[in-house]
């Protein structure tokens, strides 16, 4: 008998533990509905509660980090769900691997959190927990893991206060603060929990420490908002975006787009951009579609940006390049995209990783970088184009601004994901590139959505959606000036790791002295308290 209830012991603590991981999975997806289309931004500020207390009462830290991998590849399938019909299995593959970052960091959250923590757990934990976090994002953001595509700041895209938190440290500041609220929630909220299982009454310091943790975050977006340098405007600049919608066929889609530049004529646009991969034809071999082109920019009295996805007759290979046209054809220096999407445009480790090709949608051969940024010019305005994929990435706008470009110009196209979140995820990224480099930012599209973004951020004009099929005018006010983030870059990103570096250490001391004393303290933590027993 004995024997039977130590087996039953067994099968339960192993149900338990699994149920726990798929709860983890559970709320690890409810920072999604912050992004577009729901764009519950407000979400954001409390969705990780729940996961931060699965993993703070995890009973074991192996526990807490499987609840930290499970929770993380629920926010990685969650946020990148659009990507099934093209990845199909392996979408799952890559969001338990990519989930494994945050297997580290729910330990981390149990460290710091578990038992009944004091005040000096709560204040490491709204500043460590955070760090970790950022990491976890950081190193997911490297272009060859996929990019910084769903990056939790990234959900606060339409909050005035936030945007400008942006100018000061990028999204990435922006998530540190999410995630440090969120911290402080679920430290208020496990002292609750603590309080109502029958223990005495929870001391008020740790309660105090939250709710200054509370306060200091709403305090970070008020001081930015206050003191954050912003912007001045200076002069404008017309940009009509053209958006054939969906057609069939490449010179289909291709005539479509002349027909609606050929209607500004007239309407007095300086400077006309086309979606990505607009032109499917090597301007370099096809004269007679050069020659249309150029007769065209003649005819509406605009330089116009084109997107060209084709293969070279100059150079072997296909690439994806952005090419102005003006009355007498290309003008100057193409850009090639330099930040390829990985399995979308090229398959890494492709002699490893090919099958994915025959499973999903995954490029059948792979595109070509091009050599870095380029400069281009329209009435007067230097401004920098970008391909797609590449407005995720802050660092990219932001070397642009600091070239001199007067505006950032994304070339995109979501075609394959139109019915899914991701245009309006993609279109909402715009809006954390203007606010960080202080730049307008054009994002224009083959079939939506389109938008344009002043330089704090604030949407200027319409959304093109994904049933458009038309030509927009907009009057993109110009600004001089720096942000914080353009002078300093990611210095969140340093901190980060360095108060991380800095809390290993001081557990390592403390482990140390308290080995050589003999004592059972615990290393790592900030304060004496009891352990919660499970």
């Amino acid at each position: 008998m004995a024997a039977e209830r130590a087996g039953d012991g067994a099968t339960g603590r192993r149900s338990s533990r699994w149920l726990r991981a798929v709860a983890a999975a559970v709320a690890g997806a409810l920072p999604a509905f912050a992004f577009p289309a729901p764009s519950l931004w407000w979400l954001a500020w409390v969705a990780l509660v729940p996961w931060l207390l699965l993993l703070r009462g995890a009973p074991t830290g192996g526990q807490a980090v499987l609840v930290g991998w499970a929770g993380g590849t629920g926010f990685m399938l969650a946020v990148h769900h659009w990507l099934l019909p093209s990845l199909h299995v392996f979408l799952f593959v890559l969001a338990a691997l990519l989930g494994l970052l945050w297997a580290a960091w729910g330990w981390l959250v149990r460290r710091l959190l578990g038992g009944r923590p004091g005040p000096g757990s709560v204040a490491a934990a709204v500043v460590l927990v955070p760090s970790g976090w950022l990491i976890a994002e950081l190193v997911r953001s490297w272009e060859y893991l996929g990019g910084p595509w769903g990056l939790l700041g990234a959900s606060q895209w339409q909050v005035p206060p936030a945007l400008r938190l942006a100018s000061v440290g990028g999204v990435w500041l922006v998530s540190f603060v999410l995630v440090a609220a969120n911290t402080a929630l679920a430290a208020a909220a496990a002292l609750l929990l603590a309080r109502g299982s029958g223990r005495p009454a929870v001391p008020l310091a740790p309660a105090v420490a939250a709710a200054a943790a509370l306060a200091v975050c709403g305090g970070a977006l008020a001081a930015a908002w206050a003191w954050a340098p912003v912007p001045r405007t200076d002069g404008r600049i017309r940009v009509a975006v053209v958006q054939p919608g969906v057609v069939e066929g490449q010179r289909a889609r291709l005539e479509r787009s002349e027909e609606l530049t050929r209607r500004l004529a007239g309407r007095k646009p300086d400077l006309i951009v086309w979606g990505e991969s607009s032109v499917s034809f090597d301007l370099g071999a096809h004269p007679e579609l050069r020659r249309r082109l150029a007769d065209l920019s003649s005819r509406v009295d605009a330089r116009i940006l084109v997107n060209v996805d084709a293969r070279r007759s100059d150079r072997p290979g296909i690439y994806k390049s952005s090419v102005l046209i003006g009355p007498d054809g290309p003008i100057g220096r193409r850009y090639d995209k330099t930040r390829l999407v990985p399995f979308g445009e090229y398959v890494p480790a492709r002699s490893l990783l090919g099958w994915a090709t025959s499973v999903g949608r995954a490029a059948g051969e792979d595109r070509l970088r091009g050599d870095g940024p380029v400069m281009m010019k329209a009435s007067g305005v230097r401004f920098g184009p970008l391909v797609c994929f590449e407005s995720a990435f802050p660092d990219m706008s932001r070397q642009l601004a600091l070239d001199g470009a007067g505006l950032i110009i994304t070339q995109s196209s979501t075609s394959t994901f139109q019915d899914s979140w991701a245009p309006a995820q993609h279109a909402s990224l715009g809006a954390l590139r203007a606010a960080e480099t202080g730049r307008p930012m054009v994002h224009a599209t083959l079939t939506g959505i389109s938008a344009v973004y002043a330089p704090r951020g604030e949407r200027t004009g319409p959304w093109l959606g994904t049933d458009r099929s038309t030509s927009e005018i907009y009057t993109v006010p110009l600004a001089t000036g720096e942000t914080l983030y353009l002078r300093t870059g990611d210095w969140i990103v340093h901190v980060a790791p360095a108060a991380l570096a800095l809390y290993g250490a001081v557990a390592a001391a403390r482990a140390l002295s308290s080995r050589r004393r003999g004592g059972t303290e615990g290393p790592g933590r900030f304060n004496s308290r009891p352990s919660e027993s499970r």
